[in-house]
């Protein structure tokens, strides 16, 4: 089992027992469409979803700092395991049930430094 894998056992196990952090969530994102050489359409674009779970919590200091900040910000935390492929700010974050339940912007968004999660900053959409 790799360290993503680990994290992801853990944090499920402790959600599953105690009723959170980590709840059911989904990413939003808008798909291009795909054309081939002569322009025609081969994969129609739109919008994406893909499951996972995200906890959110305060916003940490170096967030708070950066740029663009407002006091309204979140931090969340998505279990890397739990979502196929990468993430970035054009996506947002859907939290289907728990306290934080809503659609979530990504303002700011990297992998933690064990690559066990994507941590990043989020504003209610």
């Amino acid at each position: 089992m790799d360290l993503a894998a680990a994290f992801a056992e853990i944090g499920l196990g402790f959600s599953s027992m105690f009723g959170g952090p980590y709840h059911a969530a989904q990413t939003i994102e808008q798909v291009d469409p795909v054309y081939d050489d002569g322009g025609s359409i081969i994969e129609p674009g739109g919008v994406r979803y893909r499951e996972c779970q995200a906890q959110i919590d305060t916003a940490t200091q170096r967030m708070r700092e950066s740029e663009g900040y407002v006091d309204t910000d979140v931090a969340f935390i998505i279990l890397a395991e739990t979502l196929s492929g990468g993430l970035d700010t054009e996506a947002r974050i859907e939290i289907l049930e728990g306290p934080h339940a809503g659609i979530w912007s990504v303002e700011l968004i990297e992998r933690d430094t064990v690559a066990a999660g994507w941590v990043g900053r989020g504003r209610r959409a």
